[in-house]
């Protein structure tokens, strides 16, 4: 299943790459129609790894927003390179996922 769409760009020796991801960030404080909670799910943490190394990670939580975009660069990366997407939720489900560097 992947969550993320991802835009990176390399330029002059260092990558821009912008991630939104697709997913509803539910509280476990907000009620369905039917009266009852909602069961929390949100993503919990999301990491993005370029040639092997860490270039970014996010501890995320129930404060953040439905389908949260994240932006960041680091140096290095080129063009074609791929980028790994690593994310776990609340519930134990996670999963990993690439984008390509343009």
């Amino acid at each position: 299943m992947s969550i993320f769409r991802v835009k990176a760009k390399a330029r002059k020796g260092s990558t821009d790459v912008k991630m939104m991801a697709k997913h509803e960030m539910e509280t476990g404080q907000r009620k369905g129609k039917d009266g009852n909670l909602i069961p929390a799910k949100f993503l919990d943490t999301v990491t993005v790894k370029h040639a092997g190394n860490t270039v970014f990670e996010a501890n995320l939580g129930t404060a953040v927003s439905k389908n949260p975009y994240l932006a960041f660069s680091f140096a290095g990366g080129v063009k074609g390179e791929e980028l790994e997407i690593m994310w776990t939720e609340n519930t134990g489900a996670n999963g990993s996922e690439t984008g390509a560097i343009k």
